[in-house]
């Protein structure tokens, strides 16, 4: 996840993906649009997109063929294709390559992968765990770079997860075999250290 900013905008509901699209392009800002709110967020640093470098290149080998990882793909709402998220790694259909549009369905996504960000605030992750949940995303892996910890919800229904499985930097992930098994943790860098220290 990378640090969010909410800036009130007027815009007309059903035309917010519009509004985002020109934000982005005006501002190189990534933008969300998480339950009709427009979230904007600064590119992230080198070692949030490191640790998504180093998460892909770890799940990549071992997922199951008809899968493939993928950065910047959003995640629609159910109904609503102008309440998206984009996660910081999504593993979804191999077929999503030919696609032309942007937007991969909840119920296609495996797993969604985000990279909390130094600044990121309990409520905006809260918020977007939810909404991952209420879109029905079947797995959400949550990276914390702050505290070297991790969290993997699982079994999405009525906007929440009914399961959650906690851990710290160098305790595997249990991801399921489609998915390559265990995900090693392990050597993920923290925030505010050098390599080596």
């Amino acid at each position: 996840m990378t640090s969010s900013g909410h800036h009130p905008i007027p815009v007309r509901r059903g035309h917010l993906r519009e509004a985002a699209e020109k934000i982005e392009q005006a501002t190189g800002m990534r933008v969300e649009i998480i339950g009709g709110t427009l979230v904007m967020s600064p590119s992230p640093s080198g070692k949030h997109a490191g640790i998504v470098i180093d998460l892909r290149d770890a799940i990549r080998p071992g997922v199951a063929a008809v899968y493939e990882a993928y950065e910047n793909v959003s995640v629609p709402m159910l109904d609503d294709p102008d309440d998206y998220s984009t996660p910081d790694l999504t593993i979804g259909p191999r077929a999503f390559k030919e696609e032309d549009g942007w937007l991969l369905d909840a119920d296609a996504v495996a797993l969604a992968v985000e990279v909390i960000s130094p600044n990121e605030r309990l409520k905006g992750i809260n918020e977007k765990t939810a909404w991952y949940a209420a879109a029905g995303v079947s797995r959400l892996l949550q990276v914390d770079p702050r505290t070297g910890t991790w969290s993997l919800f699982t079994r999405p229904g009525e906007g929440e997860y009914r399961g959650v499985v906690h851990g710290k930097y160098g305790e595997d992930v249990p991801l399921p075999k489609e998915l390559g098994g265990d995900l090693s943790t392990s050597g993920l860098p923290l925030y505010g250290t050098q390599p080596g220290n």
